[in-house]
């Protein structure tokens, strides 16, 4: 099932600024919100979608490579575990709670999903990384694995922060709920909103003894490694979302995600126009004049093209579904010959004599209808 339109979501226009498109977020946050539906799935749902096309158009760098590539560019729930289409409650309260001036809590009487067990739900920072590809892996799409140095969870203290057998007392500022709530005039009327207890930071206990081998944090930094999918037909500077193979969050909570930015590898002899590849092939005067065969390479080996008689340079030879295939899946590109001629600088006696003799004829002399021929494979450029 294919995805809606970001911008029909938040029923913004194409050209909405930053402002207009938190502000519709708001509006269908409010509309949709979970605790003024409950039990609506459809809602919920909605609630989502909204969330994930703020998620894209309120960051610029998202919002560029979406209006550029489509759904492509900001990940695909097909390909492997890549997409923005894997958000959950806690990620959305934990990345947008503060659209409201904090968490969702108090507004209209509705509470904070944001909260698990009366507590901040933590998010773990998301992890960066470049994957250089090659044209015939971008042909195909690959599983690439790679080793990062991230913060997981500790496994002495299973990422609790405390020693084994270590007792925690209740936060007396926030009363083991890991916040504090403040109520303060809106223009839409009062306003209660929570802000994370600075006592505790948020968690609504304070650990006794802290465990030695992360030192009360619950977490460590350690290597992994990570499969990634990538799909064929990305691009240079495409980035694909892992959606919780970030870091751990300190003390539990939900995995920030891994993004991956794709830099693509310049071939030797093709060039990338979008799905399209370009070849640039110089003849020789004999191979021009005359026809035959010659091989071109493509990203999946070499193939013959056949040179028609008197072909003249800038001539576009296409060869049919022998590019890149579209990242979303519309169909393939195609190579492109363009055609030039070789002319020699340096010839012996025998070859400048018979290049002589050839010029006399008058066959090989070029007349009016000859050099509008030509010229009108360049008439674009002067235009």
């Amino acid at each position: 099932m294919s995805k809606r339109d970001y911008y029909e979501i938040l029923e913004v226009s194409k050209s909405a600024t930053a402002d207009e498109i938190k502000k519709a977020y708001r509006k269908k946050a409010i509309q949709y919100h979970p605790d003024k539906n409950p039990g609506d799935k459809a809602s919920e749902e909605n609630f989502k979608e909204a969330a994930e096309a703020y998620e894209v158009l309120s960051d610029p760098q998202k919002r560029q490579r979406y209006d550029q590539y489509g759904h492509a560019g900001v990940g695909s729930a097909a390909s492997g575990g890549f997409g923005g289409g894997n958000m959950n409650m806690e990620d959305i309260f934990s990345h947008f709670g503060d659209i409201f001036g904090g968490h969702f809590g108090g507004f209209g009487g509705f509470g904070g999903g944001s909260q698990r067990g009366g507590q901040r739900v933590r998010r773990g920072s998301d992890l960066r990384v470049k994957v250089k590809l090659n044209l015939s892996e971008i042909a195909t799409g690959v599983e690439k694995k790679i080793k990062v140095k991230k913060y997981v969870s500790c496994s002495h203290c299973n990422g609790t922060g405390a020693e084994h057998g270590s007792a925690t007392t209740t936060c007396t500022t926030c009363n083991g709920q890991g916040r504090v709530t403040r109520v303060q005039q809106t223009i839409l009327g009062q306003m209660q909103t929570a802000v994370e207890c600075p006592t505790c930071n948020g968690e609504g206990k304070i650990i006794k003894n802290k465990c030695t081998h992360c030192s009360g944090e619950g977490i460590v930094r350690e290597d992994e490694v990570i499969t990634i999918n990538i799909p064929a037909g990305v691009m240079e500077g495409m980035q694909l979302s892992m959606s919780g193979k970030g870091n751990a969050a300190r003390r539990g909570g939900v995995n920030g995600d891994l993004l991956v930015l794709v830099e693509e590898e310049q071939h030797p002899e093709l060039i990338r126009d979008e799905n399209d590849l370009v070849y640039n092939l110089l003849l020789t005067v004999p191979m021009a004049t005359l026809g035959g065969s010659i091989e071109v390479p493509t990203v999946d080996g070499k193939v013959k093209v056949t040179i028609a008689p008197g072909t003249q340079p800038g001539k576009v030879l296409r060869l049919r579904s022998k590019g890149l295939p579209s990242v979303n899946r519309y169909g393939t590109g195609d190579l492109l010959v363009n055609i030039g001629v070789y002319i020699p600088e340096n010839l012996n006696k025998e070859e400048k004599s018979a290049m002589e003799k050839l010029g006399k004829s008058e066959n090989v002399k070029p007349n009016a209808s000859a050099s509008r021929s030509f010229f009108s494979h360049f008439r674009d450029m002067f235009e």
